[in-house]
């Protein structure tokens, strides 16, 4: 069992038109909303994930599609930002409305290592035309607004019938009005485990680090928690119904496997 989200792209689209200014610090105009966007990864058991980031459009209601420059491009080991950690891409000044779409275009230097073994991955169709992402949010002015691009690593990588791979990008969008977090430590943390937040069909997937800590982002709702071990003597552990509102941090402590 690994991963399985709502699949909130589709490889479309044209080449963008506009351009708007997107800087790391800015200071909030009273009647614009700032806009940031971060990068983050569920995680996934490869060695390494680099992923060619190059840049994000949005279509609002008032402009159509803009491009957001200067923008950090680069390519992004994206299995360090596992667990609750991100990296900001832009943050950018708009007028007050609704962004009801998002762009993100990538480069060619995408990678995968695992068994210490690189393959190059293509991604021809998200080459040409972008990730077009669905956001639907209102941007109130003189508000501040965060944006986190989760890329499922597990489900975003498949594996060719001649040994390779190819890249298909699976990313599930979310912003601060959805981000409760739940926390936790899996015991042992020396066993190979699983945690699966669970949401009617939607599953959201976390590997624990080395310590056999957790965070699990962007929740909104009551979820059951399953740790699937991977060890014939130690049994997997439920945790049902667990709330998660938004802003809020649940830890869910210790969870000792039997």
């Amino acid at each position: 069992m690994r991963g399985l989200r709502n699949l909130l792209l589709v490889a479309v689209g044209l080449t963008i038109l506009g351009v708007v200014s997107c800087k790391e610090n800015v200071e909030m105009s009273p009647d614009k909303a700032t806009l940031a966007f971060r990068l983050t990864d569920a995680p996934c058991d490869y060695d390494n994930l680099f992923i060619d980031v190059q840049g994000i459009e949005i279509h609002s209601d008032s402009n159509g599609w803009e491009s957001l420059t200067p923008f950090n491009s680069g390519v992004y080991d994206i299995l360090e930002l596992t667990n609750g950690l991100d990296t900001l891409l832009c943050q950018v000044d708009l007028p007050a409305g609704t962004v009801s779409q998002i762009r993100l275009m990538l480069g060619e230097n995408n990678s995968l290592v695992t068994g210490g073994t690189s393959y190059d991955l293509k991604t021809p169709s998200a080459q040409q035309s972008g990730l077009k992402l669905n956001l639907h949010k209102e941007l109130l002015a003189g508000t501040s607004y965060t944006v986190w691009l989760d890329f499922d690593a597990c489900k975003s990588i498949v594996q060719k019938g001649n040994g390779g791979y190819s890249l298909k990008p699976v990313i599930r969008v979310f912003s601060d009005s959805t981000d409760g977090k739940l926390k936790g430590v899996i015991m042992p943390d020396t066993i190979s485990t699983q945690v699966h937040v669970i949401q009617n069909s939607d599953t959201i997937t976390s590997i624990p680090n080395n310590d056999g800590s957790f965070v699990v982002c962007g929740l909104d709702g009551t979820y059951d928690v399953l740790v699937e071990s991977f060890h014939t003597n130690y049994n997997d552990s439920m945790i049902s119904s667990v709330s998660v509102g938004f802003g809020e941090i649940v830890d869910l402590d210790t969870v000792r496997l039997q």
